[in-house]
């Protein structure tokens, strides 16, 4: 892998107010740095304390939840003056008019943010999903990742998005973690890390933020944050080797937004229960003093359960930003969490200093991102430009290239147009692959394995339910029979069109052939169809512990003749 280059990605600071951002555009002149900061300057001096304020606050747009909804946020816009938005599910066209709408209202421009970790699919159904992370972080050549997030960062362009809440550097060391899992590029730090650089560089060079999440790491938790809170019970000397790790390698790095999670972690915090994202200890004093960040510092969503079970609308918000958050995310409160803030202030809790430090921040790289002059997005035609051809041949190159092959004992691939069997098993479609696969293949069900004659080439499929990046991967124990009784009289290819996780309590040891394709949708399985016919190279590697015989890192090349 090449090395990733920051020369455009580094630390500026202003002399004369001493305010520092992590991020700016590439190849910026003097005269442009004299020019932000006289901007960021003038900007701030023209805003009443109320609107300084506001620009502390992020809600959530959706255009699926009828118009009484869009109402209450065009009324927090207008009343309010927030900073910015984070667009929501559904509609594209629908979401870029209200954005116009709402910029050409705010006295400062907004801006506009989005988890669009797999890209802007995971938002709007309509445009053309990107693999996960997981499946990433089985690809060796990152520069691919770089690539789909330059993508990425043109979609975002093309929606008015300014900033994409990704990469997740959580460090997945629990099979069983409810929220990150596919989300993450993996157990081991160092694959995180060169994934993670891949990602963050292809957005920051074409000018969409960066974020990389969940501080201070979400990789080995049970409990969705999204529900309650979870516990981290690390001790510091394990924190800093594998959760803190990917941190202390990127912030310094022009990674222009760190977003905080909703975790308690008594190794870091000393009072029992409180969240990182409301603590002093671990988001002063960790994040900003001992490790150095100058970046954007942004709460998790504010709405999840668990803060939002443990504190009241706008009490959080002025919690979150006394701990030195500097953007309150999915804020339930901001006209009371802005009269909590400003009581702070007056009572000596907070001073002025610090609000003019994180709404400068905040300016700075809202001119940075182009924002200075807001030009109203074109909705036409927004579909068909966020799903396209172009992302097609992008994505199924990224699948081709994630797809591992851990063992192939009795040399079964390429198939080379052998007649052979495919028994499709577990609860997803399939038919896209069995199409691709060509003319020679024969579809059975699992009732009529006995019909097979002995001897025979014979794949399964574990295709798993990939809707959301959060399904379950266990595989029944039907499918587990079929795989066992297949082997007896058998030469059997497995190929798990789900996470790797799936072979977690698998026996393969009588299984010839097993490959991993991580994902069960249309491009995922084109791309594992012409790698088993010898169309195209196959050279992933495994992100992620599995168990004791399968181990991050491990995968087989197999290089056809058709492409030596």
């Amino acid at each position: 892998m090449k090395k990733l280059i920051y020369s455009s990605l580094f630390i500026f600071i202003f002399s004369s107010s001493k305010i520092s951002a992590q991020y700016q555009p590439k190849n910026i002149s003097k005269d442009d740095l004299k020019k932000a900061n006289q901007w960021v300057d003038k900007t701030y001096k023209n805003l009443s304390q109320d609107e300084k304020l506001g620009q502390l606050f992020i809600v959530a747009l959706y255009t699926n939840r009828g118009e009484s909804e869009i109402e209450k946020v065009r009324n927090i816009v207008a009343n309010d003056k927030i900073g910015g938005l984070i667009l929501m599910q559904d509609d594209a066209a629908r979401e870029i008019t209200l954005v116009n709408e709402f910029q050409q209202k705010s006295k400062v421009p907004l801006m506009i943010g989005m988890d669009a970790e797999w890209g802007l699919y995971q938002r709007i159904a309509a445009a053309h999903k990107f693999p996960w992370a997981m499946t990433l972080g089985a690809i060796q050549d990152k520069n691919l990742i770089e690539k789909m997030s330059a993508k990425i960062a043109e979609d975002c362009h093309r929606m008015g998005i300014n900033w994409d809440f990704a990469p997740v550097v959580d460090v997945n060391t629990n099979p069983n973690n409810p929220i990150i899992g596919n989300r993450s590029f993996g157990s081991e730090v160092s694959n995180v890390v060169n994934s993670a650089s891949a990602y963050a560089n292809g957005l920051q060079n074409n000018n969409i933020l960066a974020a990389i999440k969940h501080f201070p790491g979400h990789g080995d938790t049970s409990t969705d944050s999204h529900a309650d809170l979870p516990l981290i019970a690390h001790n510091l000397d394990r924190l800093n080797a594998v959760e803190l790790a990917p941190y202390k390698a990127l912030i310094n790095q022009g990674i222009g937004g760190v977003m905080v999670a909703h975790l308690y972690v008594p190794a870091l915090e000393t009072t029992k229960g409180i969240p990182a994202s409301v603590s002093k200890n671990i988001i002063t004093g960790l994040l900003k003093n001992k490790l150095g960040y100058k970046g954007l510092i942004i709460t998790d969503a504010l709405n999840m359960g668990a803060v939002a079970n443990r504190y009241k609308p706008g009490e959080l918000d002025a919690m979150a930003f006394k701990a030195g958050n500097d953007i309150m995310l999915f804020s339930q409160g901001v006209a009371e969490g802005k009269k909590l803030i400003q009581k702070a202030i007056e009572s000596g809790e907070i001073s002025q200093s610090r609000v003019e430090e994180s709404v400068k921040k905040i300016l700075l790289t809202k001119y940075f991102l182009g924002l200075e002059k807001y030009t109203p997005k074109n909705p036409e035609n927004i579909n068909s430009d966020l799903n396209n051809d172009s992302h097609k041949t992008l994505v199924q190159n990224l699948y081709s290239n994630a797809i591992t092959l851990l063992k192939d004992e009795k040399k079964l691939l390429p198939l080379n147009g052998k007649q052979i069997y495919y028994i499709p098993l577990e609860e997803a479609p399939y038919q896209t692959f069995a199409n691709r696969l060509g003319s020679n293949i024969t579809i059975k069900n699992a009732n009529e394995i006995a019909t097979i004659p002995a001897n025979s080439t014979v794949i399964v499929g574990f295709h798993k339910d990939n809707s959301t990046a959060y399904k379950p991967y266990k595989i029944s124990d039907a499918s587990k029979k079929v795989l066992s009784d297949l082997t007896k009289n058998q030469n059997v290819i497995l190929n798990v069109f789900g996470s790797a996780y799936a072979l977690k309590d698998i026996d393969i040891s009588k299984v010839s052939t097993v490959l991993v394709s991580y994902e069960n949708n249309e491009d995922s399985m084109n791309a594992t169809a012409d790698a088993l016919n010898g169309k195209t190279k196959i050279q992933g590697r495994l992100p992620v512990l599995v168990n004791d015989t399968l181990k991050s890192g491990m995968g087989m090349d197999l290089i056809p003749a058709i492409v030596k």
